[in-house]
């Protein structure tokens, strides 16, 4: 993990350089000293939490944008390298490729189902929704007392806010990608 204080420094520059803003120019905009934003994005100076927050709220952006460390702009993530979540005794798998984040409001997941294989999953939060679509194999979906057969090659949508069901209803094992979407 990087320091934070090499974070700030790399992030405050970009923006900087990015909205082709001078040093005095930022400097106007946060009240913050011109020197101290040099200082701040040589890595020199460790600003406290209320400079920090003078500098996001004179450049209008988030405080969190300031200090984390920021996502490539493509990454490449390897099955092998993802921690498998089993149920159902291993019939079960979900591969858990891209978390929850706050800016993106998603995750995505493969899932795997063996023959038989089934998951019961409680409703998530208030407008949540998932969009599954199934690549070998048949699911079968329960969800508001309704049951839907998705083949290989089709999708679904559904209001995940309510109880609903996985299973694998067909003779070989189900693969499927599946995305939970949650309301802001």
């Amino acid at each position: 993990m990087e320091d934070i204080q090499l974070i700030l420094a790399k992030n405050l520059k970009a923006y900087r350089e990015r909205k082709k803003l001078s040093l005095e120019k930022v400097s106007e905009l946060t009240g913050v000293s011109k020197t101290m934003i040099g200082q701040i994005e040589r890595g020199e100076s460790s600003p406290t939490i209320t400079t920090i927050w003078k500098i996001a709220n004179g450049l209008k952006i988030s405080f969190t944008s300031l200090i984390n460390q920021s996502q490539p702009d493509t990454k490449v993530m390897l099955k092998k390298d993802v921690q498998v979540l089993t149920e159902d005794n291993g019939r079960y798998r979900v591969y858990p490729y891209f978390p929850f984040q706050d800016e993106r409001r998603f995750e995505v997941y493969s899932v795997e189902i063996e023959p038989g294989g089934f998951l019961s999953s409680d409703s998530h939060g208030e407008g949540t929704e998932e969009f599954i679509t199934v690549f070998d194999g048949e699911l079968k979906i329960q969800v508001n007392n309704m049951e839907y057969a998705i083949k290989s090659g089709d999708s679904i949508r559904f209001k995940a806010d309510r109880p609903h069901t996985y299973q694998n209803s067909g003779e070989m094992i189900t693969r499927l990608s599946m995305t939970i979407h949650y309301p802001a």
